[in-house]
């Protein structure tokens, strides 16, 4: 048996339930007729939708700490930290004498369609002249072609790139007006050369998204390093620790090949290493107590790894 109070109490529950379910579902209501482009809505709708195209950013004296090393021990670095591989198969440099370091600055490329072109911004404001004003010499321009034989552009547009001095050239696609580019004086990587017209194959669709160039992903900041063994993107969010591992077995490295240059012989007793499990006792350990490389300084040997 209830009390009166305990059906006066179960009443106001239930209207009070009923008034806010209402006032809950005007609200919803009222938010789904909200413009998308005009609403905070859309903004949160947005966020869950898409993550940061960006992963953090890369100081100035980082980037030149990074453009200091080899790409083959940037790739080592991650390798060992477990990332994915990094290395940009398909970009080649156009000149021996092409290296380059700089911030990401990326381009994707899209499949030629009728409304695509229609759609995409003409003249100016097309993506691709977005990206080059982005650009200058701490930045290195990242295209996403369709394929390796798809011309990204040639001596005309990249003028632009010349005149904004930029830190370089990347893409899995390939150029034209090979001797122009090369006369302009940047640093240039592509899977090929092509007299290949581009337009037909492809347009230019987005400026500082996530792209994927020869199968590896590229966030706008990310650290792009090239020289002759080919470009390495470097993480934005671990290039700190990428930058120790790497410079630390560079370290090794130089005086391992020192050593063998002193007293030859198999590089076997020292090399190959992996960082952070050098063991102290080792040949290779006490060679570089005997330089003063311990575990108290370095993160290459086994318990003073920090990733």
């Amino acid at each position: 048996i209830h009390s009166g109070t305990d059906q006066k109490g179960n009443f106001f529950d239930t209207v009070l339930l009923t008034m806010l379910s209402s006032t809950f579902r005007r609200a919803v209501m009222t938010a789904s007729h909200i413009p998308a482009k005009s609403s905070v809505l859309s903004n949160a709708r947005r966020a869950f939708a898409q993550g940061p195209a960006a992963g953090g950013h890369i100081s100035d004296e980082l980037l030149e700490k990074l453009g200091s090393l080899s790409t083959q021990a940037l790739v080592d670095g991650l390798w060992v930290m477990g990332w994915p591989s990094a290395q940009i198969d398909g970009a080649r440099p156009l000149h021996p004498s092409h290296r380059c370091v700089g911030r990401a600055v990326t381009l994707n490329f899209v499949p030629a369609r009728p409304d695509i072109a229609q759609d995409k911004p003409a003249g100016g404001e097309s993506p691709e002249y977005e990206a080059f004003e982005k650009c200058g010499p701490k930045e290195v321009l990242v295209m996403s072609s369709v394929g390796p034989w798809e011309s990204v552009g040639g001596d005309i547009k990249f003028l632009r790139l010349k005149q904004r001095e930029i830190g370089g050239l990347v893409t899995d696609g390939s150029v034209r007006d090979t001797d122009e580019i090369i006369n302009y004086g940047f640093p240039c990587f592509s899977y090929s050369t092509t007299a290949r017209q581009g337009p037909a194959a492809m347009q230019p669709w987005e400026c500082n998204g996530v792209v994927s160039v020869s199968g590896v992903t590229v966030r706008p900041g990310d650290a792009i390093v090239g020289d002759q063994d080919g470009v390495v993107v470097v993480p934005a969010k671990v290039a700190e620790k990428v930058y120790s591992i790497a410079h630390g077995r560079e370290q090794i490295e130089e005086i391992v090949k020192a050593e063998l240059m002193k007293n030859p012989g198999p590089p076997g007793k020292f090399y190959p290493f992996m960082s952070g499990k050098i063991k102290v006792d080792s040949p290779l350990g006490q060679l570089l107590a005997s330089k003063g490389i311990t575990p108290e300084n370095s993160n290459q040997f086994e318990g003073s790894a920090d990733w």
